[in-house]
């Protein structure tokens, strides 16, 4: 099972990895940085450079184990290669990630709707909620809150924690245990704030940024509805 480098560190733009499987074009790594599509979150692309060749990563999923799809040369089983994300993608994916996490807990604490549904992309994102409509002044206020958390340049970090104890001790709303398969019985943890009392706490096992101040100003552009008591929140995200 390759390992998911991801998870510990999401500011790692290139690393050194050993090819263990091929086929046809899809490639297997020891270890990873590359994220593979998930969780509204889409993969990451870049390349991996070794000896007498280069192959453009053109998607990543994950599997039984990690598969990254390849164009061009192909490298064989057991050759060292030198992969490089393409940061810029990346780094928009973590700000937006980590956006939506603020939206989602800014909705459930001031209109009490849950997130049930998220994509995310390069230059924009969507947030599905239940909720049966919010107004333009409604999306004017969850702007400036938003805004407000950017300015307070929250930290984000995260820890493991085992599912059991997770389920015991913590807000299943708000953390969306739930909605995980019961396979999984290790958590990853992703909390925005102050440690002892963090503004969102979410299982999630995207990449996001260290701080709320990286997100830049947001925008929230519009919101549609998705059927009965479901809200379509769309934002955007810039850097003045």
């Amino acid at each position: 099972m390759t390992e998911q480098l991801y998870l510990a560190d999401s500011s790692v733009a290139s690393f050194e990895a050993t090819v263990e499987r091929v086929l046809d074009d899809r490639v297997v790594l020891d270890r990873t940085h590359f994220y593979p599509a998930g969780g509204g979150q889409p993969n990451d692309t870049g390349a991996l450079r070794f000896d007498g060749g280069e192959a453009t990563v053109t998607d990543v999923q994950k599997k039984d184990t990690i598969y990254h799809t390849v164009d061009g040369d192909v490298p064989a089983e057991g050759d060292v290669v030198e992969a490089e994300l393409d940061w810029e993608r990346r780094r928009a994916h973590m700000r937006y990630h980590t956006a939506q996490h603020l939206l989602s807990a800014v909705l459930l604490d001031e209109f009490d709707a849950p997130t049930v549904g998220n994509q995310l992309y390069d230059d924009r994102a969507r947030l599905d909620a239940e909720y049966p409509k919010f107004s333009a002044d409604d999306l004017d206020d969850v702007e400036a809150r938003m805004n407000d958390l950017v300015d307070d340049a929250l930290a984000v970090r995260h820890y493991t924690m085992d599912r059991d104890a997770a389920e015991a001790e913590l807000d299943t709303e708000r953390t969306r245990i739930d909605l995980l398969p019961e396979s999984i019985t290790e958590l990853r943890i992703v909390e925005i704030g102050d440690e002892s009392d963090p503004f969102d706490r979410t299982a999630c096992a995207g990449t996001h940024v260290a701080s709320t101040a990286e997100l830049g100003r947001v925008d929230v552009t519009g919101r549609t509805t998705q059927g009965s008591d479901r809200e379509r929140v769309t934002f955007t995200l810039r850097d003045d």
